[in-house]
Formats: C-alpha cells, sequence, structure tokens
C-alpha cells in the first residue's frame, strides 16, 4: 500500500479564495519550451566541423598559447640552411606553439637534402622542445632563370621574378595554413641576424601587418658599413601616384632602380637600431624579408599577387591589397634584421 503526502490547502483550485490561490502558486514556476528539438547526432566520419571563433591573434599570444606558423619559401638555399636554423632554433616564443613549413621549387642545388638534414638535426636536440610540426612542400614553377646575384636582382628581372616569388609564397600559404593558426611569420632563408625574441616583440604591437628595417653588415678596410637593405618598405608620394596612373597596368614596379623614380620615402633610409624600437611609421609597401601578419588577413583573401596589383606584385602587391582591404601596414624602422650583404649594384638608393 503507498502513501501520498498533499502539499497545500486541502481544496481544490476552483474553491480556492484569490490569497490562498496567491500563496500555492508563488514559489511554483511550470517549465515552457518554445519550438523545441531533440538534439540532431552527426557520426559520419566523412564530416568535420571547424569553429574559428576561438582563434585571435592578440597581443598577449604567449599567455594566450596562440599558434605561429613560420613560412620560408626556397630555391638554391643549401649554403644559407644552417645559419637559417640555428637562428630559428633561438627564438625564445614556445617551439611548442611553432610550425616551420618550407616550399622547395626551381632548385638545382641539393637544397631539399640539406633541408631535411637541418630539420632532423634541430628536432632531435634535447635542449629545448621541438617544433611543434614541420612540413616540406614540392613544387616547382618552371623558373629556370640564372640565379647569380647581377641576374637575380637586375632591373629587367624583377617583374617576372616577384610575381615567381608571389606564386611560390601563396602556394606555401594555403599549403600549409592550418585553422588553428593565429600568426603567419615570413622569414627569408639568408638573414645573419636577428633578436631571439622577435615574435614576441611583434605581436606585441598587435598589428595586422608588421616589418623591421632590413639593414646588412658590409666589411671594408676593417670597419663595418652598415648598409640598407630592403627598399621594398616604403611610404607612398604624390610623384609615386601619378606614376602608377600613367603606367599600363600590367607594369610592375620595382624600388632601388633608376628606370623609375617613385618619390617614395624608404623606411630603410630611416631609423637607428641604437633608438625606440617600438617606434611605428605606416607603411604603403612592404619588403618580404621578414613579415608578421595576423592570420586572419590571410584567411580574408590577401595574398601575394603574381600579376601587377596596383603596379606592384608579391610583398610590396600584399601591401597595397592588405591595404584596400581595410588593413593596417606597418613598420619598425629602429628594429633591425640583418641579412646577408648580397653586394649588389646600388639603383635609385645611389
Amino acid at each position: 500500500m503507498s502513501n501520498f503526502y498533499c502539499f497545500g490547502p486541502s481544496k481544490p483550485p476552483t474553491q480556492m479564495s484569490n490569497n490562498e490561490m496567491v500563496a500555492w502558486n508563488q514559489h511554483l514556476q511550470t517549465p515552457v519550451l518554445f519550438n523545441h528539438h531533440e538534439p540532431y547526432e552527426v557520426n559520419s566520419s566523412t564530416i568535420q566541423r571547424i569553429d574559428l571563433n576561438p582563434i585571435q591573434s592578440t597581443s598577449r599570444a604567449v599567455s594566450n598559447r596562440e599558434r605561429v606558423l613560420l613560412l620560408t619559401p626556397l630555391r638554391d638555399a643549401a649554403p644559407y640552411l644552417m645559419k637559417y636554423f640555428d637562428l630559428i632554433y633561438e627564438l625564445t616564443y614556445p617551439h611548442d606553439l611553432i610550425d616551420l613549413a618550407f616550399l622547395v621549387g626551381d632548385s638545382t642545388d641539393d637544397t631539399l637534402a640539406v633541408l631535411s638534414s637541418e630539420v632532423n638535426r634541430i628536432q632531435q636536440r634535447t635542449d629545448k622542445i621541438p617544433f611543434r610540426s614541420v612540413t616540406i612542400v614540392e613544387k616547382d614553377f618552371g623558373e629556370t632563370g640564372g640565379m647569380d646575384v647581377e641576374s637575380r636582382h637586375g632591373f629587367a628581372a624583377q617583374g617576372p621574378r616577384r610575381k615567381a616569388m608571389g606564386r611560390a609564397r601563396n602556394y606555401l600559404l594555403y599549403a600549409a595554413l592550418k585553422p588553428e593558426h593565429s600568426w603567419v611569420y615570413w622569414r627569408d632563408v639568408d638573414i645573419v641576424d636577428s633578436p631571439k625574441k622577435i615574435i614576441e616583440d611583434f605581436v606585441a604591437h598587435d598589428r595586422d601587418i608588421l616589418v623591421p628595417n632590413i639593414w646588412f653588415h658590409r666589411y671594408e678596410n676593417n670597419r663595418d658599413i652598415e648598409g640598407r637593405f630592403d627598399y621594398n618598405s616604403w611610404v607612398e608620394s604624390d610623384k609615386g601616384r601619378r606614376l602608377s596612373n600613367s603606367l599600363d597596368k600590367n607594369v610592375v614596379l620595382a624600388e632601388g632602380y633608376k628606370e623609375y623614380d617613385t618619390g617614395r620615402t624608404y623606411m630603410a633610409r630611416m631609423g637607428d637600431w641604437r633608438n625606440n624600437k617600438d617606434e611605428e611609421i605606416e607603411l604603403d609597401g612592404i619588403g618580404g624579408v621578414n613579415i608578421l601578419v595576423k592570420a586572419d588577413v590571410h584567411r580574408s583573401g590577401i595574398n601575394f599577387p603574381c600579376y601587377a596589383f596596383e603596379n606592384q606584385a608579391e610583398t610590396e602587391g600584399f601591401a597595397k591589397m592588405a591595404k584596400r582591404a581595410g588593413y593596417k601596414v606597418y613598420g619598425l624602422p629602429n628594429y633591425v634584421v640583418w641579412h646577408i650583404d648580397t653586394q649588389e649594384k646600388p639603383g635609385n638608393a645611389a
């Protein structure tokens, strides 16, 4: 036999007074479900969900455990790879948050073998945590032109060369960028010195796109000449705008050459590594030696044009495209990264 206990007045609701009805109902809340649906389960292994909402690029990248994708395109780069890996191994940004990716294309030397050996060397070292992952992409574009310094950096080669470099960067980017990446760090193979905290220093600025000044050391008569290397980071001028408006849309402008006088202000001619390294200037064009980019800039379709975009290609076209889309491009004139001395002949920079 079951016993039931009822609480409240011993009368039906129809016989309750108003006060009794209020007292009876004041602690009751009847749940109401509007348009209730049962959860839908997806168990197919062919369906994947990617949530990009939590992925952020902030000035507190280390404490937020933000992933960095470090990208380096390579061609005939075997002589530079040992120094390259020695430098990136010294980066103080947590290595377990850094993914490395390389594109090897159109090489005539032993770049692929040396790269594989160097990757194996640093990933097996025990004094630091290894990098999270390493990806090697192989893609030839049929670029067979001479790669000696004079031909590579001559004016006639700049249009085709910059377009080819833009294509290589894009192939590498789209092969390596993953949903979990917050930052993309482009770094050339022929850097000879850079601060160990460069990633932390750069993310602290919280800029969409940020580049340092690129100089080089040249030793003559026992004297260190601090040369200015990268004239692709610049501020646009009225003369440059008028020149662009007068040119065919397929012409690619190249800085540092006498063929076109753009009147632009070059960041390479500014700054001093002894001064405040956090000083910023806004740029209209950038070089590609060292670039930190918020990954969402690339995800939004801003890449390295392998064609003339506003009469620029590759990294300078990238900056133009980013600014057209509303992103900000900045440089640090007093923050110097040192490039190998390529012994180039002077152009507009003379």
